[in-house]
């Protein structure tokens, strides 16, 4: 049996369910550190043509899969020992989708890493970088954002995060055409702006998953499904 108010998310008559849930979250949470510094090394790597840096944000990419496989199994264990219910099962399920988010975002640090070497090789820092700067800035926010969310069970900062992921597609958008005018200004700098563009690209994506981690928080604390509705439309839902 368990209480399911927001309040007491965590809180069970069975102490050692109670400790279950507490450590689910708690991983979640590692992996999610891992991961947000995996991403805040692939871009230092890049911006200061760290090829050695690079080389261990790549390394760690075994370790985050390892990590997303031994979460999915306790998430299992959880489900078949205990049978959650309501609240409960609403934390498990949002954590099996988490992770998911959280070994994508993975993957594109280590993208992110592939064009540091790449580029540090070619020597001269292309154009470009002063927007990778600035968009990785802004993903580096939500995704701790998203995380801290999490922690607190506070759904009105992951809406907050669901808005800014727009911000982010904003200047996204904004960097690749003046990226796209500079190549055709000079075509010698095509090769090298290319991988830049495809490192935004990799942003981009991190800033999508940072939203999603936020849309499984309000389904963790509200059991509000407002995946695929528009900005409007979510809030909304959540009657604000």
């Amino acid at each position: 049996m368990s209480i399911t108010t927001k309040e007491s998310h965590t809180q069970h008559i069975s102490q050692q369910f109670n400790s279950e849930l507490t450590e689910l979250r708690n991983h979640i949470l590692s992996m999610g550190g891992v991961v947000t510094k995996q991403l805040a090394d692939s871009v230092d790597a890049l911006l200061e043509g760290d090829t050695q840096l690079a080389e261990q944000v790549r390394q760690i990419e075994e370790d985050v899969d390892d990590m997303e496989r031994a979460i999915d199994v306790e998430c299992t264990q959880v489900i078949a020992r205990r049978q959650p219910a309501a609240s409960d099962l609403r934390l498990v399920v949002s954590v099996i989708k988490m992770v998911a988010d959280l070994e994508r975002i993975g993957d594109e640090a280590t993208k992110i890493a592939r064009f540091a070497v790449e580029l540090a090789e070619e020597g001269k820092s292309p154009r470009g970088y002063i927007e990778v700067r600035h968009i990785s800035d802004h993903v580096k926010r939500m995704m701790n954002n998203a995380l801290d969310s999490f922690a607190r069970f506070d759904d009105e900062m992951a809406l907050q995060i669901i808005k800014e992921d727009e911000e982010v597609d904003v200047e996204y958008r904004s960097a690749i055409r003046s990226l796209m005018t500079f190549m055709m200004e000079d075509p010698r700098s095509i090769s090298q702006v290319h991988n830049v563009l495809w490192v935004l690209r990799a942003l981009e994506r991190i800033g999508d998953h940072a939203a999603n981690i936020a849309e499984h928080v309000i389904f963790m604390v509200r059991g509000k499904d407002i995946r695929h509705m528009s900005l409007t439309d979510a809030e909304k839902a959540l009657n604000r």
